[in-house]
């Protein structure tokens, strides 16, 4: 008889033992998620983030590489020294001060660049026995070469303009694509947080690598598109000085000649 009380005493402690686990509090669906962004952030690294973003960071990295070749090219070709370097231009003024009209052609001819190629077109309508020697159409052709020439530089600096414009709508694209599918998954009864973190993620990262191209691109444009303003600006002003001293309008040290003066007979 004393042992049925000891045992039913036994049973009983056995009992609350094994439930004392499961009174446990197990951790709420809040906390496991976040312990889960906490893991699959840690030490991210930027291939991580790139993928991340899914098939849309692929244009927008192909766009970032358009971008860094259309700066290099433009550093190199949208330069003073490059346009109208300083010794044509001394050569040049020295050979049309002396009204030397077929080799300074000639030396054009040689040449590469923007400055060469306004002034050969200049020379080649030169005309010693016409009034002022023929030069409204030097100018004429001179302002004409002068535009090739900057349309053929701009282009290129247009075409950051271009990657500046598209890699932000790249972008939004994939923010669209990625908040698509998070809404798919709301549809189709998969509301798990961690699952619409994914299609969230995509929209993100895309968003952010558009921008991060974007904005340089763009400041970029501005600046290349401003130093080759200047820079023509100042080609058309070396032009219209070597053609004012060519017709006798201008002296050598910059001055103008008095009214009246009488063009001296060039030498052919």
């Amino acid at each position: 008889m004393n042992i049925r009380p000891t045992s039913l005493l036994c049973a009983a402690w056995l009992l609350c033992a094994a439930a004392a686990p499961a009174q446990t509090p197990a951790p709420t669906t809040q906390e496991q998620i976040d312990a889960k962004v906490a893991a699959q952030q840690k030490d991210k690294s930027l291939l991580d983030i790139y993928a991340d973003g899914g098939f849309w960071m692929h244009p927008i990295l192909l766009t970032s590489l358009v971008a860094v070749a259309l700066t290099g090219f433009c550093g190199v070709m949208v330069r003073k020294s490059r346009i109208m370097p300083p010794q044509l231009v001394n050569d040049l003024n020295n050979l049309i001060l002396q009204r030397q009209v077929s080799q300074a052609h000639q030396v054009c001819l040689a040449q590469n660049n923007p400055l060469a190629s306004v002034i050969g077109a200049a020379l080649v309508k030169a005309n010693f026995e016409a009034p002022m020697f023929n030069k409204p159409a030097m100018e004429a052709a001179a302002a004409e070469a002068l535009g090739a020439e900057e349309a053929k530089l701009g282009i290129w600096v247009n075409y950051l303009n271009v990657c500046a414009q598209i890699a932000p709508m790249l972008g939004l694209f994939g923010t669209v694509v990625g908040m698509i599918e998070a809404f798919n998954q709301l549809a189709a009864g998969k509301a798990e947080p961690s699952d619409l973190a994914g299609g969230i993620g995509v929209a993100m990262t895309t968003t952010a690598g558009g921008l991060l191209v974007a904005i340089p691109a763009m400041c970029l444009y501005f600046f290349f598109r401003g130093q080759l303003t200047a820079i023509m600006t100042d080609l058309q002003k070396s032009a219209s000085r070597m053609l004012d001293l060519f017709t006798g309008e201008m002296n050598p040290d910059g001055t103008r000649p008095p009214t009246g003066h009488t063009m001296q007979i060039p030498t052919r």
